[in-house]
């Protein structure tokens, strides 16, 4: 599945962001997971430039284990990997033996838009639902409602 950022144009090195957007992220750590290289380092840089302290991972096994040692302040999470899903992936971040990932809030991507789609993913336990191509505006606002308690 191609992730791409609205606005952005595909071979552009980094998303269009709207002028009018102050984004600030400063010290937020955030643990992306993102199958697609392409879409986690798109993602990744467009975090950075808000300021966030990000760390990617590319498969839900990948985000488990980095929550083994860390625990970011936000997670960000596709849904759709193979293997095991962002569906999956969160129920068992839910239960780990640390506390990291309890009450980690999370965010869900998805090419899913459907209000069932957004209703699963709470049920698994993401905050709030995205879809994809994800608009930057709507990411800053949903990930400020989420770390504020929103959602």
């Amino acid at each position: 599945m191609r992730f791409l950022i609205a606005g952005a144009q595909r071979g552009e090195r980094g998303p269009s962001v709207p002028a009018e957007l102050d984004a600030d992220l400063t010290g937020t750590r955030i643990l992306v997971v993102e199958v697609e290289a392409d879409g986690r380092e798109m993602l990744t840089r467009m975090l950075e430039s808000w300021g966030a302290e990000v760390r990617a991972a590319g498969s839900a096994d990948e985000a488990i284990a980095a929550l083994q040692d860390d625990r970011p302040d936000l997670l960000i999470s596709d849904i759709g990997m193979p293997r095991v899903d962002g569906y999956e992936s969160m129920r068992r971040i839910r239960t780990m033996a640390t506390p990291n990932g309890r009450d980690l809030p999370a965010i869900a991507l998805t090419a899913f838009a459907r209000g069932e789609d957004a209703a699963k993913a709470r049920q698994a336990g993401y905050g709030d639902h995205l879809p994809k191509p994800v608009d930057p505006s709507q990411l800053f606002s949903t990930i400020t409602s989420v770390l504020s308690g929103g959602s």
